[in-house]
């Protein structure tokens, strides 16, 4: 929290951010171009933002891209501010200008856990009810197999896809199909890729999800904050977050870590 808090207390960087939340992906000379300040100092505040979680990079050839990860952020909301939240309106309208290109968003976080732990986590449907909307995710987990996304409870079918690559505990790659709206179902197809890397006594879990449309429907990737400080803090202390995708299908808080 406390490199959080430092990081964005810098104006230059909470307009590192926006221009992030601008246009995600971005390499350091496109950000340079935005700021009155040397390429040097534009990558000292790039490294503050890194350095607190706030900021993640990935190589694509020879370019290093910089993508802005909401999951700090959303932590700080979680512990001070979801107990107000009134529940997301699920329905948004169509977004304007829609472009062939192809949009990514990545997300990490680090939990105190075991990698085997928080592999059982993402992939069994039980736990995974607890902090994703409700919603658990089915599957045998292996290569081709199908994959869906149901609120038992409710008998309602919120998504399916099939499963890419699995490598336990390590590596998870699926496609996803969002069925819970018209609007979302118009998106198609898309992919979610779930990397474990064991840091210490924690895990360090990288989600990134792309192969969606530049200016996709922010429903699809949007519940990712929620869901991920649910997933930490429910391995962490076993207790589940109330937050607004939680109370959409009025998950139960009388579920205890198994």
């Amino acid at each position: 929290m406390d490199e959080v808090f430092r990081a964005l207390a810098d104006p230059t960087r909470r307009s590192l951010l926006d221009e992030l939340f601008r246009e995600d992906g971005q390499t350091l000379s496109m950000l340079e171009e935005r700021f009155s300040m040397t390429r040097f100092g534009v990558m000292k505040h790039l490294n503050v933002l890194e350095e607190a979680g706030l900021v993640v990079t990935r190589r694509r050839g020879r370019e290093k891209l910089h993508f802005l990860n909401p999951v700090p952020i959303r932590l700080v909301h979680d512990r001070w501010v979801s107990k107000y939240a009134e529940p997301w309106v699920a329905g948004l309208s169509d977004i304007k200008q829609r472009l062939e290109s192809q949009m990514e968003k990545i997300y990490e976080i680090y939990i105190r856990t075991t990698p085997e732990r928080l592999w059982e986590a993402i992939t069994d449907p039980e736990i995974r009810s607890k902090y994703n909307f409700g919603a658990g995710t089915t599957s045998d987990w292996k290569v081709g197999s199908p994959l869906n996304m149901d609120v038992a409870a409710h008998g309602v079918h919120l998504g399916e896809g099939e499963v890419l690559e699995v490598d336990p505990p390590r590596r998870l790659v699926h496609t996803m199909i969002a069925l819970w709206g018209d609007d979302v179902k118009r998106e198609g197809q898309s992919r979610v890729t779930w990397e474990i890397e064991p840091v210490g006594d924690s895990c360090h879990l990288t989600l990134t999800h792309d192969q969606m449309r530049e200016g996709a429907n922010d429903q699809i990737y949007g519940g990712w904050p929620m869901i991920l400080s649910g997933l930490k803090t429910w391995l962490e202390s076993g207790e589940l977050l109330t937050t607004p995708g939680s109370l959409m299908y009025g998950a139960s808080r009388t579920w205890s870590r198994s």
